[in-house]
């Protein structure tokens, strides 16, 4: 079973791109070491989600979230967490005060 190259979002656009100037993309993509049908895929998700703030959302890590929105949900899941734990301290601090009565 071969092993899956994952490509950066930059060298899918710049690949896209020079697709748009090429006569024969299949030529094209031999030449960047891809298989035609890959970039005509790539091709296709451009041009559907083209003018959109996320182009290729499956690359590395992303998963279609901003990097703003992306740390911001960082965030508030560790304050969540925090919550949490506050309020399993309290609820154990009453029973416990709750006994002594």
């Amino acid at each position: 079973m071969g092993t899956r190259t994952k490509f950066s979002k930059d060298f899918k656009l710049k690949a896209v791109h020079l697709s748009e100037k090429s006569d024969n993309i299949k030529d094209l993509a031999i030449s960047l070491g891809i298989d035609g049908a890959l970039l005509y895929r790539w091709r296709k998700g451009y041009f559907k989600r083209e003018g959109k703030s996320v182009v290729f959302p499956g690359v590395g890590k992303s998963t279609g979230i901003l990097d703003p929105e992306r740390e911001e949900l960082k965030r508030l899941r560790g304050e969540n967490k925090d919550l949490k734990e506050e309020r399993d301290i309290l609820k154990k601090a009453v029973s416990i005060f709750s006994k002594n009565d």
